[in-house]
């Protein structure tokens, strides 16, 4: 897709803050009729600029109100042991991110669990079983200051 002119921007921070709007009322807030707003957005699915709708939950009232930062290093960092690693994060529904990291550590996890008990059997059970993990090392923030999904435009 080419560069995202005002009006593209404008429906792209509307949907950020609210996902399902309907067309017509998010036409009405970036200023074009509901025909123009539709195919915009639809370009701006079509091309990967929105890559998909989600719903944001309350992890505390599904009972994964704890979140924690794992700190992982491999024994190596060749092809096949990162992507042993990666594949089994994927399989993982308690790592809710993942990333490779340049410095001091390899990896860098978001882990969400009920509390520090089931963590520390998730980071036994599964984490340090992982083939070519090293160590791990848990950080535990004390109070979260922002959280969002909303991209800068």
């Amino acid at each position: 897709m080419s560069e995202l002119d005002r009006i593209d921007r404008r429906i792209l921070r509307v949907l950020q803050e609210d996902g399902r709007i309907q067309n017509v009322d998010l036409a009405k807030k970036v200023g074009l009729s509901p025909s123009p707003c539709l195919r915009r957005v639809r370009m701006l699915e079509d091309s990967g600029v929105i890559e998909r709708y989600v719903a944001l939950l309350d992890a505390s009232k599904i009972g994964v109100g704890m979140t924690v930062f794992a700190r992982v290093w491999l024994k190596a960092q060749d092809a096949q042991t990162v992507q042993t690693f990666t594949e089994e994060v994927q399989r993982l529904p308690q790592i809710v991110e993942c990333h490779l990291m340049a410095g001091d550590c390899d990896f860098l996890l978001r882990v969400v669990t009920a509390d520090l008990q089931a963590y520390r059997q998730f980071q036994i059970d599964h984490l340090t079983k992982i083939k070519g993990v090293q160590s791990v090392k848990t950080e535990i923030p004390m109070q979260k200051i922002k959280l969002t999904s909303e991209l800068p435009l």
